[in-house]
């Protein structure tokens, strides 16, 4: 085949192919694109609100501290000669237990001669007593009235006077005397824990020397701090008849989980704390060592331990509890209202840590949105799982 011939065939071949190509672009049937635009309503999962009677708690920190904490200390010197065994770090003593006695023997001499004076000075009361008579006497015979002050001077009224003096300084002197060797011995001032002992058999001690610390465990206080805004809401024993707010105690550090201290709102301390600002006040915890308790399950207080306290407060009526998680910024609530976000200013009456209780701004039985929401508009629309997406067609195109 020659060459000539071989190059008509080709060029044959593809202009038979690009005709082919042509008449299948040509004939191609024409597709129409038909598009909508879909609007799906949110997937929110939402809470129903109550009106009803609460009451609140709120949680303050503090420092467990002794009602009645003491420094023993001594009135009168000397050597100390006896010590008793529950004079020690931990234990416990009843009221007027004898704890450390101091050699009281130079005392009960004191004594034996303030007691020597107070004889002398009414021996000399008793003979001037009788001087008073032979005076009384004398002046009767002059037989003529003198005046008033020369009549003392005559039947010796300045030395009478003197005389009951001194027997009235001689009973003073002994009684401080018997005073003192009283005081050699030291007693608890009431039923304590010993929490420390600065003295041993065989110290000289000076007067007012100090020798232990006893701290009262019938009672214990809390010392804590509140919002001064809360110190309203709360409710302090104002006398010995009325109590104050149930308090929990709880150590967190400390305790296992849901151990704690029952006590009682006692009082507000009349100053705020010069750091935080905050409200001092008092809760009252009873028997804090739990001796009058057989159960392992209660906790003792330790003193200066840091704890937590959750106050009851008043009773908010007709209000609206609701999470802190589903306030939103500026005090909003979402709520979802036929299908609907609705966003709600609310007025919050009170807040503690877990909930904001509402007075205005929801109804009884609305429900509010609990989702956080990427995109926040006034009247997005809104479905629950329970509520079944009806997306909405907006057209068609390209008809």
């Amino acid at each position: 085949m020659s060459k000539r011939k071989t190059f008509i065939i080709s060029a044959l071949i593809l202009l038979v192919s690009i005709g082919i190509t042509v008449v299948v672009f040509m004939t191609e049937p024409e597709a129409q694109r038909e598009g909508a635009s879909i609007n799906t309503a949110m997937l929110v999962d939402v809470v129903q609100v109550n009106r009803d009677d609460y009451t609140p708690t709120v949680v303050a920190t503090g420092t467990v501290q002794a009602a009645k904490d003491i420094t023993l200390s001594t009135q009168v010197g000397g050597e100390v000669i006896r010590i008793s065994e529950n004079f020690t770090p931990g234990a416990f003593v009843k009221k007027n237990e004898v704890l450390l006695q101091i050699n009281p023997a130079d005392y009960r001499n004191t004594l034996q001669l303030r007691r020597s004076d107070l004889e002398l000075a009414k021996s000399d009361l008793r003979v001037e007593m009788g001087r008073q008579e032979v005076a009384r006497k004398d002046y009767a015979l002059i037989g003529e009235e003198l005046p008033e002050q020369n009549q003392d001077l005559v039947l010796r009224q300045p030395q009478l006077e003197a005389a009951k003096a001194n027997v009235s300084a001689a009973e003073a002197a002994v009684d401080q005397a018997q005073l003192n060797l009283q005081r050699t011995t030291i007693r608890a001032p009431f039923d304590a824990h010993i929490i420390t002992r600065n003295a041993n058999t065989g110290s000289q001690l000076a007067p007012g020397t100090a020798i232990g610390r006893l701290v009262g465990m019938e009672e214990y206080w809390v010392a804590a701090d509140v919002p001064v805004s809360k110190v309203n809401w709360l409710t302090f024993a104002n006398n010995s008849s009325a109590e104050g707010s149930d308090v929990k105690i709880i150590d967190a550090n400390s305790w296992p989980e849901g151990q704690y201290r029952q006590g009682k709102l006692f009082r507000l301390v009349g100053a705020l704390d010069t750091q935080t600002r905050l409200a001092r006040v008092l809760i009252s915890v009873p028997d804090p060592l739990a001796r009058k308790t057989a159960a392992d399950t209660i906790p003792p207080l330790l003193i200066g331990t840091f704890v937590e306290a959750h106050i009851q407060a008043k009773q908010l009526p007709d209000v609206i509890r609701l999470s802190r998680d589903y306030l939103r910024q500026g005090n909003t609530v979402w709520v979802m209202k036929a299908g609907k976000l609705n966003i709600r200013k609310v007025d919050i009456l009170f807040e503690d840590p877990s909930y904001a209780y509402i007075r205005k701004g929801l109804s009884d039985g609305e429900m509010v949105v609990t989702t956080d929401l990427s995109t926040v508009v006034e009247g997005s629309k809104l479905r629950t799982e329970r509520t079944k997406a009806a997306p909405d067609t907006a057209g068609k195109a390209g008809e």
